[in-house]
């Protein structure tokens, strides 16, 4: 004698399991939708530090002065800045480039521009000093 299945006993547990299914995919749906709100911030809730973050600025050469030394670039964009460096000898925009750009200490710009650790210390404090006087003066702050 054959077995015959119950096919309304296969129906029924088939109906379960796709009912238990659907059931977990919908709470699962919902707790990632949850998660996404608590997530999620509107732009009007943002500062405007958080806002300058999705803005980009396109630079272009033509924007700003180049000043070079020792093969060692210095591009300012400042107006101010581009003046009262331009006004400084090539000696001390030399050793000002090697010293912000590069980060020398004063004992290697020296062996570089041929100059002792001391003058270079000298020659860098007043002109840092002397840019400082000049930007105050026009105006520019600290």
């Amino acid at each position: 004698m054959k077995y015959i299945s119950d096919s309304y006993g296969e129906r029924c547990r088939f109906d379960a399991f796709c009912k238990t299914v659907l059931r977990n995919e919908a709470k699962t749906y919902l707790r990632d939708l949850y998660r996404q709100r608590k997530r999620e911030t509107q732009f009007s809730a943002l500062s405007q530090y958080e806002m300058n973050k999705f803005c980009t600025m396109d630079e272009y050469p033509s924007d700003s002065v180049v000043f070079t030394a020792f093969g060692c670039d210095l591009n300012i964009r400042d107006e101010l800045l581009t003046n009262a460096f331009a006004s400084l000898p090539k000696r001390e925009q030399s050793i000002l480039i090697l010293y912000c750009v590069l980060e020398l200490t004063d004992g290697e710009i020296g062996s570089i521009a041929g100059m002792s650790r001391s003058a270079v210390q000298r020659h860098r404090t007043k002109t840092l000093n002397e840019l400082r006087r000049n930007l105050r003066s026009k105006g520019m702050k600290k």
